[in-house]
């Protein structure tokens, strides 16, 4: 469930940092009662960004799969046995 608070809570620097490590998971800050930041651990940030590579790789591959930009996986192993002679 998300946490929400308002912008006066992040007086209490440290409450905030062991609410956003103990969840894992972002909190917004409110200020006049509208949606205003987030903040979110270290861990929860690489964890974010890590999900948004993957998505961006897997898009970058239907498109190239899409556009018959494809080579068989025969051909792949193939030209890495050759250049790796192993």
């Amino acid at each position: 469930m998300p946490q929400i608070k308002p912008i006066t809570d992040l007086r209490n620097t440290t409450e905030i940092s062991e609410l956003c490590n103990r969840t894992n998971e972002p909190v917004f800050i409110t200020k006049n009662g509208y949606g205003d930041l987030v903040v979110m651990s270290m861990k929860a940030y690489e964890d974010a960004l890590g999900t948004v590579d993957v998505l961006k790789k897997l898009a970058t591959a239907q498109k190239q799969k899409d556009e018959g930009q494809v080579v068989s996986a025969e051909n792949v192993f193939g030209e890495l046995h050759n250049k790796y002679e192993f």
